[in-house]
């Protein structure tokens, strides 16, 4: 059985401003931080073969973290895993996007990353995964708005919140072509 926990990145300062982040590369703020170091700590009490992190810096130093703590090599980087692309409407808030392009702004092609682009682009990273380490221990460190899209094809029965919080722990169990879901959104780490 091949165990995968998808990680967010820890907070930054465009999350707690309600900035859309997409693929602008904001890193980890002071509390976004020290959440990674206390996730580090809970990972490291656990058994993992392999770190696999988004290229997007608040994810690098999220895993960068959870390397130092759990000895694992790594971390080793895939575009990937990255975020959703937000195109024009990345650095804005929800008021900034409703100013300029009106409440309906979501019916607008504004060069969004489409959902099945990033589930297309996530199952190429999980199906060269599972084949090609079967049965091991894996951390992926990414992003809430892919993480949420592709566990939702993946585990299709589970209920998906609106947001992925911080440095949140889902763990998916992969056998006979089947997949399930272990842990969901997890923050104990936090508490």
């Amino acid at each position: 059985m091949t165990r995968i926990a998808i990680i967010r990145h820890g907070t930054t300062s465009w999350n707690k401003a309600g900035r859309m982040q997409g693929n602008s590369d904001i890193p980890l703020d002071e509390e976004g931080m020290e959440q990674a170091r206390r996730l580090s700590i809970r990972l490291a009490e656990e058994k993992w073969d392999l770190l696999y992190s988004s290229h997007l810096i608040r994810a690098k130093q999220t895993a960068t973290f959870i390397a130092e703590t759990t000895g694992l090599n790594g971390p080793l980087l895939d575009e990937r895993l990255g975020e959703a692309g937000g195109g024009l409407l990345e650095g804005t808030t929800e008021e900034e996007r409703i100013v300029k392009w009106g409440k309906d702004w979501r019916q607008l092609d504004l060069g969004m990353e489409s959902n099945q682009q990033v589930v297309t682009r996530g199952m190429s990273f999980i199906k060269e995964l599972t084949s090609g380490h079967p049965g091991k221990h894996i951390v992926l460190v990414s992003h809430g708005s892919f993480i949420r899209q592709l566990v939702a094809h993946l585990v299709p029965d589970l209920s998906i919140p609106p947001a992925m919080k911080n440095t949140s722990v889902t763990t998916l169990l992969y056998h006979n072509n089947n997949w399930a879901c272990e842990i969901f959104n997890c923050v104990d780490h936090l508490e």
